[in-house]
């Protein structure tokens, strides 16, 4: 592995991360917060994308990174939904 590969890794990993504070509050609190709905499905047709490329490049990072992001950002608004009922 590379340093190129290291640090797209890393990049990736800390991108995916971040979303799980947002979902570990959303299910501890119990409570759907105001979010961006329009935000979150862009997100989503862009991490799709960016899967899509990473298929097309055999890009074993950034497939998996963004397939990371896109679960996490499924589940939050899963969890925001779920909540307001």
């Amino acid at each position: 592995m590379n340093t190129i590969q290291v640090v797209g890794i890393i990049a990736g990993a800390c991108t995916s991360i971040s979303l799980l504070p947002q979902l570990i509050k959303t299910v501890k609190e119990k409570k759907g917060g105001d979010i961006s709905y329009l935000m979150l499905g862009i997100l989503l047709i862009g991490l799709g994308l960016w899967i899509w490329y990473g298929i097309l490049k055999n890009d074993y990072p950034i497939i998996i990174t963004n397939a990371l992001s896109f679960v996490l950002n499924i589940l939050i608004i899963f969890f925001n939904i779920w909540y307001r009922k």
